[in-house]
Order: C-alpha cells, then structure tokens, then sequence
C-alpha cells in the first residue's frame, strides 16, 4: 500500500513542479486546448449528423410505424452519440500527446534538468518520434479496447458486474493512461513499448496510485487540459524512479546519511576507520588493526 501513495505522491509533485514553473504551465496548456477544440468541434457535428447518420444505416426501418421508428432510431442516435464521446475520453490524451509532442517533451527535459544529472535525448528527427509515438499509442489503444469489450461483456454478470468490474476498468484505464503519460520521458531514453509495460508491470501499485486518480478526473475534458502539464511532469519524476535515477539532492542526502550512520557506528563501541578503540591505540603487533580487502 506504500507504493499506492508513491504512486499518487508523484501525481502530486508534477502538479506543485508546474504551478512553481507557471511558464511551463501556460506552455503545457496549448496542445490539450488545441485538442479540447477539435473534439468539441467532432462531437458537436457528431450530434447534428447522428440521426442522419442513423436514418442512412437503417433503410429497412423506413416503412415502419410510429412510435417503432421513433424509438429505434432515437435509441440509435444516443448510442451513436454515447459512443463518440467514449472515444473521445479514451483517446484524449493519445491525441493530445502526438499533437503537443514538441511541448510535452521539451516540458520533460525541463523536469530532468530540474531533477539534476543528465538530460536524455532521442536523437531522433521530430518526424521519427511522431511517428513512434503514434505507433505505440494505437497498439496501447487496441489493448485497451480489448480490455474494454472483456469488461464490457463482464458487466452482464450480477452483482460482479456493477461492483467489481468498473473497479477493475478503472484499474486497466489508469494503467495504460500512465503508460502513455511516462513514455514521453521514456521514450527520450530509447525505451521501447514492451519494456516500459515490464517497468510498469514491476511497479504497479505506484502506477494505479498515479493512474487511477488522473482517469477519474481525465473524465471532465476541461479539467484534463488543465491537468495535463502537471501529469507529464509527474510521470517523468515517475519514470525517473522506475529507471532507478536519483536526483543530486537525493544522492547528497544518501551520501550524508552514510556518514551519519558510520559516527554513529563509532560512538556504539564499533571499530571507527581511524583504528582507534575506546580512546586507545590497539596493542602493537601482528595484523590488528589493519584492514583487509575481501578477496
């Protein structure tokens, strides 16, 4: 359960990285409400051509009575509608992710240098990493819709079925939306899909707690774009620890520690590095207090 408030604790840390960096804030915000546009924009003309589109794949209805063909096409056209904005939520933040590659990645090496040590470059021309990236967000996506017609097809089971399995779809969405997330960082490190799910899969308490609270609140579209800066700045601090990078700070801090550690083995009666003990110089002779490197 620790690693479930890691998890969330880098979320946390993304979102405090951009307000201190209100630059990259404001920088971050372009692609989602490039993004948010085009998706209102396909979702209203979604909701005036639904019934058109519906009328269109049910010529066999034409001849029907009222209220049949009312009720059939009108059932259609809000599933038609419910549909659209189902890809809409699920694909959000793939979309946003190519259009603000660019952004996104100069964001994330911006995280990096924050964080000390080197920052890593693809080396790759922008056209390559769009490409890639699109690449591995359509083989995410197809991951993910299988998950969903699975679960979809569970949640006919009773009781499991409206308790368990939205659970568990959250869990599934929350997993592939931080997959997407720290492969922008990732993916400047020359990691490849199948590894960066095995680096997750070893992580995944820390990935749900990361997740899992994004998809929930991924759901309202204007709260995604405002949240999406901190969410890629969170999930590179995220994809530094699965890449066991610390920052200098935390290897001073580590560094300091031993030391600490090492007087506090000399005041409790150990043997201190200066082969004094208690005070006293050890008797001469022989090979006392002289060290030997292990063989």
């Amino acid at each position: 359960m620790r690693d479930l408030g890691v998890g969330f604790g880098y979320l946390v840390k993304g979102q405090k990285w951009v307000a201190r960096h209100g630059r990259w804030f404001g920088f971050g915000l372009l692609p989602g409400l490039v993004t948010l546009v085009l998706y209102a924009g396909a979702l209203v003309g979604l909701g005036y051509g639904a019934d058109d589109l519906v009328a269109w794949a049910t010529p066999f209805a034409d001849d029907w009575t009222s209220p049949w063909l009312d009720v059939l096409r009108g059932t259609l056209t809000a599933l038609v509608f419910v549909f659209g904005l189902f890809l809409a939520v699920i694909t959000f933040t793939a979309v946003t992710l190519l259009v603000g590659q660019p952004f996104y990645e100069s964001l994330s090496e911006a995280v990096d240098r924050s964080e000390g040590g080197e920052v890593p470059e693809s080396g790759l021309p922008l056209w390559r990493e769009l490409w890639i990236s699109a690449r591995d967000s359509l083989r995410v996506l197809l991951r993910v819709a299988f998950y969903g017609i699975l679960l979809f097809a569970c949640g006919f089971i009773p009781v499991i079925g409206q308790t368990v399995v939205p659970v568990i779809g959250f869990c599934v969405s929350g997993f592939f939306l931080t997959e997407e997330l720290t492969a922008v960082a990732l993916q400047r490190r020359g990691v490849e899909l199948k590894e960066r799910l095995r680096l997750l899969r070893g992580r995944r308490t820390a990935v749900l707690g990361f997740g899992v609270p994004l998809t929930l609140a991924f759901l309202v579209p204007f709260v995604a774009v405002f949240l999406m800066p901190g969410a890629v700045a969170g999930a590179t601090l995220m994809a530094r620890d699965l890449r066991g990078e610390t920052a200098d700070e935390e290897r001073d801090e580590e560094r300091d520690e031993d030391r600490d550690g090492d007087r506090s083995e000399g005041r409790n009666g150990d043997f201190p590095k200066n082969g004094r003990h208690d005070g006293n110089l050890p008797p001469s002779g022989g090979d006392q207090g002289v060290h030997h490197l292990p063989h």
